[in-house]
């Protein structure tokens, strides 16, 4: 049984709009590779950190909406812990979208 999910993701952005494009795309493609239909991908631009973490002083904020089975949750954990692009993570299981059918009843 699949359920829906939304990914939190914050980006290492040390590059351009395009290398933070082409990031985005290529973890679009991880999530579709372990067998997530991503539904929406929102792009929430860069922005500061309230405290400097380390040498990393802002980030790339990314959201992901996507529908999985929820074991793929660990194995995303797992893949993006050891990516060198993704800075933070977050995994949140969101309500089942309601059709229009169900809506009305």
């Amino acid at each position: 049984m699949s359920n829906r999910y939304e990914a939190f993701l914050i980006l290492r952005a040390q590059g351009s709009e395009d290398s933070t494009k082409e990031i985005i795309e290529r973890l679009t493609g991880e999530f579709t590779a372990e067998g997530a239909k991503v539904e929406q991908v929102q792009r929430m631009d860069k922005r500061q950190f309230a405290y400097a973490a380390g040498d990393l002083s802002s980030g790339y904020y990314v959201n992901f909406i996507f529908e999985a089975d929820p074991t793929i949750i660990d194995k995303l954990l797992a893949k993006f812990r050891l990516d060198e692009d993704v800075y933070r993570q977050h995994y949140q299981r969101l309500r089942t979208k309601k059709t229009g059918a169900t809506a009305e009843a």
